[in-house]
């Protein structure tokens, strides 16, 4: 069952198709509170892009192999191996986090290069400021994991600039939805599972950073946020 392409604007309201073997089935009456795009690809390209010539398998709807074994000991050994408290960044906010980038080589150094991708599952949903997606985590041919990826982007606030000149911000939001789905995906084969953790959350806080009160060089607004001990503060912020 296949939702017919559809662009929801402001309030409008509007009906969307379903079709199954290409019959009509009815419509739905959708109401959209914000302007929300759904760029959607063909149900026939979607079959044909996302099956596994080897095996038949359909990554944008298939569940196949999901649980049905338990990974090797050395595997295990690489996705669970501790944080290095040298890899975790901080946001200003307080949030830890690991970049995307080591996510990417812990799946390497435990199922090899080529030997993991992601799938996608869903159609690229952008609405005003944010891109979405939902993507599989597929490990030598099983599926491991499911997550809705999003990303912030900032649209043009000048009304001369124009439609195409808004949406230049979402090819590079569409591939932070894909890293932000993948870290979330990570967090089922427990890698990183530490910055989950309220004990070592506070205990990393405690020995590798700061909270300091900054100000803002433009605007003059000063605000406490956090850093790493080894680093320092740029500008747009000073220590005051």
């Amino acid at each position: 069952m296949y939702g017919a392409r559809a662009v929801w604007g402001g309030k409008q309201a509007c009906r969307v198709r379903w079709a199954s073997n290409g019959k009509s089935t009815g419509s739905v009456q959708v109401t959209a509170t914000e302007p929300v795009q759904k760029f959607d690809t063909a149900p026939s390209l979607i079959n044909t892009a996302m099956v596994d010539p080897t095996d038949g398998i359909d990554w944008s709807r298939s569940f196949h192999g999901l649980s049905k074994q338990a990974f090797s000991t050395e595997i295990c050994d690489v996705l669970l191996a501790p944080l290095e408290p040298s890899d975790v960044e901080i946001k200003p906010d307080g949030i830890l986090y690991l970049p995307e980038i080591k996510y990417r080589r812990i799946l390497n150094r435990a199922f090899g290069p080529g030997g993991w991708g992601l799938a996608p599952r869903s159609e690229t949903f952008v609405s005003a400021g944010n891109v979405s997606r939902e993507y599989a985590l597929v490990v030598h041919g099983r599926l491991v994991s499911i997550a809705r990826g999003e990303q912030e982007y900032f649209p043009a606030k000048d009304p001369d600039a124009g439609a195409n000149k808004s949406q230049d911000g979402i090819p590079t939001a569409t591939e932070g939805a894909k890293s932000n789905a993948l870290m979330r995906c990570c967090k089922d084969l427990g890698i990183a599972s530490e910055l989950w953790d309220p004990s070592f959350i506070r205990k990393w806080k405690k020995e590798n950073a700061r909270e300091d009160f900054v100000e803002h060089q433009v605007t003059k607004r000063k605000r406490k946020l956090w850093r790493r001990k080894d680093g320092q503060w740029d500008y747009p912020y000073k220590l005051v």
